[in-house]
């Protein structure tokens, strides 16, 4: 009964190798098919020639339904119905030859199959493809010492449900199923008695997704999710990102009308046709990609937003009438290049540009800049966490130039670093920079700054890239000041004293990075205003948690009060903030009055130095005390400020604290508050101890 287990399967594989042989059979002339075909069969006794026939790991999957393989099961009683475990006598495994496992009896047959068969299985579309035993996969053959070859092994494999190949690995099967996603082949060529319906692949290949996301409708690719596979990412983490980005070009279409912006890495193109669809004719959207398959993914989903499209070539293109467009009238126009992004920043000239390519965005810097306006603003997104959060110290040298470690405000040290290679990239090319926001959240930093043209303002900016002095003991940290400092100085600039009380070098220096304010709290409370405007409750929260850290207070006065509605200074431009209602009828020219001269914008930045919020934060629970409660964060916010310091929450850490304490004092204040863990009960009983507890 097991020779005839055996010889059963091995005619099925026979028939999935010759399925999958008929694509290239079908290629021959009539006279030549029938040979082709007659050695096919005669395969069966080679194990060699079967083995080259299933070898290709990326074979199209085939559209003739047969059998599937019996090592592919939907549930266990599948591979139990292989073989009569009901009956009486010995029982061989319909998956293992008899050398590998002899015939035993149902019930150790029944523990076989389920132990070391299905466990291991591989799943994929409601198929279970378990492992195989049989002679389907073998080894080549061995050449040994004396010239005689030493036939090949057998192997344990899987069958593939889509191409029939068989694979021996179960993460190298994963990831040959991955490959089949991604190049669209889901349906699998053994449907024919699965419990999966079987269908036919759409035309194209592809079978589209629609997403909508802030009143815009996208396609997504079956393999949107993977950046290093396709050419449309979409990442559906990123919509704080795309909502925040979408808020400040709303800010600034605030000041001039209209404006030019460039998202110059489309992929679906939902970021700027947000933009388009919203902000309608107050901005001018260019949106460009390399890539011919996202350029034209781009363009059909301008046609399925009622958007007109023109190309790079002066053609334009008129969406059909529809339910967003009145009498056939696109609602907004875009145009969509296929460009490369550094080529179209040399060419043209914008007012807000995007950077937001998979991975860091250092080799985009220097073309943002060539040719942005005056008072433009440029934000840029990274997302190489690896290096940002000093887990590649040589990526990180390599990219930003700048010696980081692992600390406790590691997420602000990396937006400090990005902020310090945009603020040389910038003075490269005579500009200076105002930092408007710098955001950590997930897994990407967000920083938004606003160009200053003149070698004054180039130099005011680079004067903010210094040094970070940082305790490894305590991780009480301080900027360097400016000038040559001898070593042996450096431990003097640090307030804690762990240099005289520890041994070794207990201090190390951090950086380059920017020093500056990370937050402009006048243009946070206009996003925010935009925000509530185009009802974007997601960040709501998180603009106000940043207003309120650009202040470093905890009063939401600060956010909803009076002093929210005054008017802002920002870069020497006064604007002027009214409430939402009343938003459409406002002037916002953007433009500077004619007092204010380039060394006046300066001095006024000079002023505005005092109300700059600390740098870095505290975590409360890493300087926790041993064996203490610690009070409620809030409470211990309240007590900082009747100590007489600023304080406020971060967005960095939810149990960070930035203040403008030190970090002796901060404990101190945390000391003072905290109760020991101990019960009354415990105290009542021993009074020694509680008296040493309280020493």
């Amino acid at each position: 009964m097991a020779e005839l287990k055996e010889g059963d399967a091995e005619q099925l594989h026979q028939e999935d190798v010759d399925i999958k042989g008929g694509g290239v059979s079908d290629t021959l002339v009539p006279e030549e098919r029938q040979p082709a075909e007659d050695d096919a069969s005669s395969a069966s006794s080679t194990v060699g020639k079967t083995e080259t026939l299933a070898g290709d790991n990326d074979a199209k999957p085939s559209t003739t339904t047969s059998d599937r393989h019996i090592s592919i099961q939907t549930k266990l009683e599948g591979l139990e119905v292989l073989t009569d475990l009901n009956g009486a006598g010995r029982k061989a495994c319909p998956l293992c030859p008899e050398e590998k496992f002899k015939a035993c009896y149902s019930h150790k047959l029944r523990r076989h199959l389920q132990n070391l068969h299905w466990k291991v299985y591989v799943e994929f579309e409601g198929q279970k493809m378990c492992i195989c035993h049989l002679p389907c996969r073998q080894l080549r053959p061995i050449p040994s010492p004396n010239g005689e070859q030493v036939p090949g092994r057998l192997v344990a494999h899987y069958h593939c449900v889509v191409c029939s190949v068989t694979i021996a690995r179960k993460t190298d099967m994963i990831s040959h199923l991955k490959r089949h996603v991604n190049k669209g082949e889901t349906e699998a060529s053994y449907s024919g008695s699965s419990d999966v319906p079987f269908e036919e692949p759409a035309p194209s290949g592809q079978a589209y997704e629609i997403m909508k996301e802030l009143g815009t409708n996208v396609q997504l690719m079956p393999n949107h999710t993977t950046p290093q596979k396709t050419d449309t990412y979409f990442n559906r983490k990123m919509k704080t990102n795309r909502q925040l980005v979408f808020c400040s070009l709303a800010v600034l279409a605030e000041e001039r009308n209209p404006l030019e912006s460039l998202d110059a890495f489309g992929a679906t193109g939902i970021m700027g046709l947000q933009w388009a669809k919203h902000l309608r004719n107050a901005v001018k959207v260019t949106i460009t990609d390399i890539n011919e398959v996202c350029v034209k993914m781009i363009r059909e989903n301008c046609n399925l937003n009622h958007i007109r499209v023109e190309g790079s070539r002066g053609s334009s293109r008129v969406p059909d009438g529809g339910a967003g467009d009145v009498d056939g009238v696109p609602i907004a126009t875009v145009e969509v290049a296929k460009m490369d992004a550094n080529v179209i920043m040399h060419l043209r000239s914008f007012d807000y540009i995007h950077l937001d390519p998979f991975g860091t965005a250092v080799n985009y810097l220097d073309s943002a800049f060539r040719n942005i306006r005056n008072l433009g603003i440029i934000s840029v997104t990274s997302t190489d966490t690896g290096s940002l959060y000093s887990k590649s110290l040589n990526v990180t040298m390599r990219h930003y130039g700048s010696n980081i470690v692992r600390t406790e405000y590691y997420k602000e040290l990396a937006a400090r670093m990005v902020l310090a290679t945009v603020a040389r990239a910038a003075a490269r090319c005579n500009k200076g920079i105002e930092v408007l926001l710098a955001v950590a959240v997930e897994h990407f930093v967000l920083v938004v700054v606003r160009v200053l043209r003149g070698p004054t303002q180039a130099d005011e900016s680079a004067k903010r890239i210094r040094q970070l002095i940082h305790c490894q003991w305590c991780e009480e940290r301080v900027f360097l000041k400016q000038g040559s400092m001898v070593e042996e100085n450096l431990y003097r600039q640090l307030p804690c004293n762990c240099h005289g009380s520890m041994p070794g070098k207990t201090a190390v220096e951090l950086g380059p990075l920017w020093s500056g304010p990370l937050f402009n709290s006048g243009f946070l409370r206009r996003m925010l205003f935009a925000a509530v405007q185009h009802s974007m409750e997601d960040i709501q929260p998180l603009v106000k948690t940043l207003i309120c850290e650009s202040e470093c207070t905890t009063l939401k006065s600060s956010v909803h009060g009076p002093t929210a509605l005054t008017n802002q200074v920002e870069c020497g431009v006064v604007i002027k903030v009214q409430k939402v209602e009343e938003s459409g009828t406002a002037d916002h020219s953007g433009k500077r009055k004619t007092g204010d001269e380039p060394g006046n914008v300066v001095k006024k930045l000079k002023s505005d130095g005092s109300l700059e919020h600390p740098a870095f934060y505290y975590g409360i629970h890493r300087h926790s005390i041993r064996g203490m409660n610690m009070p409620k964060l809030n409470r211990f916010l309240q007590y900082l400020t009747e100590a007489g310091f600023r304080v406020s929450r971060t967005h960095f850490d939810p149990t960070g604290v930035r203040t403008d304490a030190t970090l002796d004092q901060f404990k101190s204040v945390l000391t003072k508050y905290s109760v020991p863990t101990y019960t009354n009960t415990t105290a009542t009983q021993n009074p020694e101890e509680t008296v040493r507890a309280m020493e």
